[in-house]
């Protein structure tokens, strides 16, 4: 077996809570830190985009934020938290595993903390990587408040998530003693809502992720509090014009979560950013399209200068 594929494990303490962390690839080599979104586990970075990226010579590493996977749960009406803090928790990894510097590549809200840090620690970027995302400091809550109330967006709004989503949101709370086939039965719906009708929608690949999550989770609810972070607020869009990383912008022309608008609206607002539109994509990572994603990270890092 390749060692550079071989997975190292470690827990990171930081403000209180531990998180569940794994790296893999040669210790020389330029770091990709993979951030994933709310209520996602770090190993929904698709093991295919992980060994693509440490075979195209990084050292990656992905974990679970607070409140999902392995990592700590958090009581959030004693100890709530910000992105702020969940930017803060990426910095800590990095911290934990001796790493100076590090490509960021952000799914979704992981997007949103990497342009955090990228706006509020930029020593600490050598890119940034903006996947299925939007901008920093748009407030997602009110848009989706909006749409509900069947209201269009406001003038210089984003489009919301669609309605087809919202309704699949809605008909998606987690049930703890469900049990396996009820999670599945729960989830399944909704993945083929943020899947898109595009691409070909493979149920068992999807099953197989969905166990993993389920398998490795403290607390299949505690996610949620990702929700009340990012509606906490606290940050400016206007902050993304001092962004200095090179900038990649990816995102699907059929992402019902955060439409198309909103990756454009992220690189028009990051100062010499570049949109990559992926035909077909949604709001999911398809290991149909590992090689793809994959490809476009390496491209953007390969460029740049590298340190650890």
């Amino acid at each position: 077996m390749n060692e550079d594929l071989v997975s190292r494990e470690r827990i990171v303490a930081v403000d209180g809570v531990e998180l569940w962390a794994e790296e893999f690839g040669g210790p020389g080599h330029p770091v990709v830190l993979l951030v994933m979104g709310a209520r996602a586990q770090g190993v929904q970075w698709n093991d295919g985009i992980v060994r693509r990226l440490v075979e195209g010579g990084r050292r990656v590493i992905r974990y679970d934020h607070r409140d999902t996977g392995r990592s700590s749960v958090v009581d959030f009406a004693v100890r709530p938290y910000t992105v702020a803090d969940l930017a803060s928790d990426a910095l800590a990894v990095l911290d934990a595993f001796g790493v100076e510097r590090a490509h960021l590549v952000g799914a979704s809200l992981g997007g949103i903390i990497a342009q955090r840090v990228a706006v509020t620690d930029p020593l600490r970027v050598l890119t940034l990587t903006s996947l299925s995302s939007q901008p920093l400091g748009t407030d997602t809550a009110a848009l989706v408040r909006r749409a509900l109330e069947g209201a269009p967006p406001g003038p210089g709004e984003l489009p919301p998530p669609s309605a087809e989503l919202l309704a699949a949101l809605a008909a998606t709370l987690p049930d703890p003693g469900a049990g396996l086939e009820g999670h599945l039965a729960l989830r399944l719906p909704l993945w083929r809502v943020l899947h898109g009708s595009v691409l070909p929608f493979d149920e068992e690949e999807y099953r197989a992720m969905e166990r993993r999550v389920y398998e490795r989770a403290r607390d299949l609810t505690a996610g949620f509090n990702h929700t009340l972070a990012g509606a906490a607020g606290g940050d400016d869009t206007a902050a993304l014009a001092s962004v200095t990383a090179p900038t990649l912008v990816l995102h699907g022309t059929e992402d019902p979560m955060f439409p198309p608008a909103h990756g454009e609206a992220t690189a028009a607002r990051i100062p010499g950013a570049r949109l990559v539109m992926i035909e077909g994509l949604g709001h999911t990572l398809p290991t149909a399209l590992d090689a793809r994603l994959a490809e476009e990270i390496l491209r953007h890092t390969g460029d740049r200068e590298d340190a650890v």
